[in-house]
């Protein structure tokens, strides 16, 4: 249980620094910073190592994470009777990777419950979304035989809706970082996915009071994917990103640019190099 490795890509990539205190829990080839207090990762960080990558049976078998009290984490009490997802957010095959037994071991951790996040299943099952993105990096890893650092997480706001004691985030962030320059620069890349509901004011508060008097979750939806200034990321989570906002491959966004958010329909749309 190693965990991330800050000199995996070659330049250095240290684990982000949250502003609220943070649970450091280490695994095969991952971390996950643990908010005790939203009982959700503030961050993980995955190393991925595309020359190395193996197939292994999914587990599927989620469990609380030991290390820490049950009640730092949200468990399975969150998504029983109900249509949410435990999203991974290291991804079940990014950390799966080396000797068959280290990556089996890898790939069974990534089913802990602080690696998990809520969200609704449209979220996280739909190809051109969630999984459609994350397919691509690393589809984009393997081919080019890159190693990459994908650090992952929920926007924890504090006006998130509550649900059975969890506030259910509406934004998920990415931030992609891979070696350049034969390995001596960083290069890297962000996203957000959004599962906001596209409703006014008096509509939201609404199915907010409905779902609440249903026992259902809040209502999320429907589901937008932007590529962003990795400086974006660092704003709306209040994370310190070390060098990554500096390596970032989108240009640079001033006052007097357009907003640097672009909406993505398919994961080929992501810009992976510099204009």
């Amino acid at each position: 249980m190693s965990g991330h490795d800050p000199s995996f890509l070659g330049p250095t990539v240290p684990l982000p620094v949250a502003p609220d205190p943070v649970r450091t829990l280490t695994s095969t080839h991952f971390t996950v910073l643990l908010h005790p207090v939203r009982r959700l990762a503030a961050a993980t960080v995955v190393d991925v190592d595309g020359t190395a990558l193996r197939d292994v049976p999914r587990s599927d078998d989620w469990f609380l994470d030991p290390r820490v009290p049950a009640h730092e984490q949200a468990g399975p009490e969150l998504y029983a009777r109900n249509d949410l997802d435990r999203g991974h957010l290291v991804r079940r095959r990014d950390p799966v990777w080396g000797e068959p037994g280290v990556a089996a071991q890898a790939e069974r951790e990534t089913f802990a419950y602080p690696n998990a996040a809520p969200q609704a299943s449209g979220f996280n099952q739909g190809a051109a979304l969630w999984l459609g993105l994350e397919d691509h990096v690393l589809e984009h890893a393997r081919a080019q035989r890159l190693r990459l650092v994908v650090l992952t997480g929920p926007v924890l706001a504090g006006d998130d809706p509550v649900y059975r004691g969890v506030g259910i985030p509406r934004l998920y962030w990415k931030v992609v970082a891979w070696a350049v320059d034969a390995g001596r620069a960083l290069a890297a890349t962000a996203f957000v996915l959004d599962q906001s509901p596209q409703l006014d004011d008096d509509a939201l508060a609404v199915a907010l009071v409905a779902a609440a008097a249903a026992d259902a979750p809040p209502p999320l939806g429907p589901f937008r994917t932007f590529q962003v200034p990795v400086d974006d990321v660092a704003d709306l989570t209040g994370l310190d990103l070390g060098p990554l906002p500096a390596a970032d491959v989108l240009p640079a966004v001033t006052a007097q640019t357009a907003p640097g958010w672009t909406q993505l329909a398919r994961p080929e749309d992501v810009r992976l190099h510099r204009p």
